[in-house]
């Protein structure tokens, strides 16, 4: 008997110390940045018509439009729009969203692409708290000039909600390839790991419904990233004023993104409401 309660007591030693490991390395798992200078990627970022974006004491923030490039004869901007990109690469790789924010039949908006903690030329670690942290600065920063929207792509949609909530004074979301939860897709991804092991769970489904203002879904209807079913829930509980586009044959990173498709002239249409 006492040797069945040693092998017991290994067993469960070992399953805690496997389980303390799964905790502390799953960010590893999560997150995937590009790190880069950041001399280098401003040039990278100047050859592409984008400047760095600094805040109040002058420390990198993410990336904005030139003003030739959205406003060449550098009105005001319709509104402001906030790109939260996804868990890979960094925000200088997200210029396609930019692009499709420029489209014919679109509002003059001005583009800024956040960078996270720990991605490109930021420091810092990703984390979610890091991240909504960024998301929430970022917000109080662009001011209140203009309305002020959020682009959340993946896990950027989820930080997107997340910030919303927080800052119910947004005047749109439009979620990308929407993420309900982390710990949703961890289920479908490995059903043997139980939830509360999830580290940085971005609750999208809990925070959206504390936002309120119009919702823009946006899903890949053969997602296999974050899966086409979770978002299509995410959006049918949601209470505010919302309004979803699917791309069927679409996998999770094969959206079409065509400055030329009249779909995002109907995103913005919808997202800024009656006129």
């Amino acid at each position: 008997m006492p040797s069945l309660l040693r092998i017991a007591v290994l067993l469960a030693a070992t399953l805690l110390a496997i389980a303390a490991l799964a905790y502390l390395a799953q960010r590893r798992l999560l997150y995937f940045p590009t790190v880069s200078d950041l001399a280098a990627s401003t040039g990278l970022a100047r050859a592409r018509g984008l400047e760095p974006w600094l805040d109040r004491a002058g420390r990198f923030v993410g990336w904005r439009a030139t003003p030739a490039a959205w406003a060449p004869d550098l009105r005001a901007p319709d509104a402001r729009v906030l790109v939260l990109h996804g868990n890979a690469g960094a925000a200088l790789d997200r210029t396609y969203l930019r692009d499709v924010l420029r489209g014919p039949g679109l509002p003059l908006l001005e583009v800024y692409l956040l960078e996270y903690p720990g991605y490109g030329p930021r420091p810092g670690s990703p984390g979610e708290d890091s991240i909504l942290a960024a998301a929430v600065e970022a917000i109080d920063l662009l001011g209140a000039e203009a309305p002020v929207f959020l682009v959340g792509e993946s896990l950027g949609s989820a930080a997107a909600a997340r910030a919303a909530a927080a800052r119910p004074g947004v005047a749109g979301v439009l979620l990308v390839t929407p993420l309900a939860s982390v710990e949703a897709v961890a289920r479908r991804h490995y059903p043997f790991v139980p939830s509360w092991l999830v580290r940085d769970a971005f609750r999208a489904d809990l925070a959206l419904p504390s936002y309120g203002g119009r919702g823009a879904f946006l899903v890949a209807g053969r997602d296999e990233v974050v899966f086409a079913d979770l978002g299509r829930a995410l959006f049918e509980a949601y209470p505010g004023p919302k309004r979803l586009w699917e791309e069927p044959r679409a996998t999770h990173n094969t959206l079409r993104f065509d400055p030329l498709d009249p779909r995002w002239a109907e995103v913005w249409a919808f997202l800024r409401g009656p006129r």
